[in-house]
C-alpha cells in the first residue's frame, strides 16, 4: 500500500469519525444512552465518570481494526490507527482545551480553542437531553469563529 493510500485512510477515519462521534452524541447519548451520558453534563465528583465509558467503546473498537489488519497492514489497520488518532485528538480538544480535565499549566488560546470552548460550553447550557444544540467535538461551526 502506498504511502498516500495509508495517509488518505486515516484523514479520512478521523474526518468519519468527527461524524460518528457527532451522530452518536445527538441520537444516542442524548437519547436512549443519555443515562450514561448525563454525568457529562453534571458536575463531576473525582477523576472520572460513567460517560467516560464512551472514550473506552471507541478505543475498544480501535484496537479490534488493529489487529484484524496488523497480519498484511490491510485498511483496517490504519483505520484503527485513524479511530487513534482521531482518539488523541477528540482527548486533547475535549478534555484539555475544553473541559481541563487534565491541567497542563497553561490556557491554550487561539480563536480555534475559544471557538471550541464556546461551542462546546454552548452545548453544556442545557443540563437535560433535550434542546441541546452543538454536538460536534473537533469541527466548529464557523458561526463560533467569528465570534469574541
Amino acid at each position: 500500500m502506498h504511502i498516500l493510500e495509508i495517509f488518505g485512510i486515516i484523514l479520512a477515519t478521523v474526518i468519519g469519525m468527527e461524524f460518528i462521534a457527532w451522530s452518536s452524541h445527538k441520537f444516542l447519548m442524548h437519547g436512549p444512552l443519555w443515562f450514561i451520558h448525563k454525568t457529562h453534563h453534571m458536575p463531576r465528583h473525582g477523576r472520572f465518570e460513567l460517560n467516560d465509558v464512551f472514550g473506552i467503546i471507541f478505543g475498544f473498537a480501535s484496537i479490534l481494526c488493529i489487529i484484524a489488519g496488523i497480519d498484511t497492514f490491510s485498511p483496517l489497520f490504519w483505520i484503527g490507527i485513524g479511530i487513534s488518532v482521531y482518539g488523541v485528538l477528540y482527548f486533547f480538544a475535549h478534555d484539555i482545551i475544553v473541559h481541563r480535565r487534565v491541567k497542563l499549566g497553561m490556557r491554550m488560546r487561539g480563536r480555534y480553542a475559544e471557538a471550541l470552548r464556546k461551542a462546546h460550553l454552548l452545548h453544556h447550557k442545557t443540563i437535560t437531553k433535550d434542546n441541546a444544540e452543538e454536538f460536534g467535538f473537533l469541527f466548529v461551526h464557523p458561526k463560533h469563529l467569528n465570534k469574541k
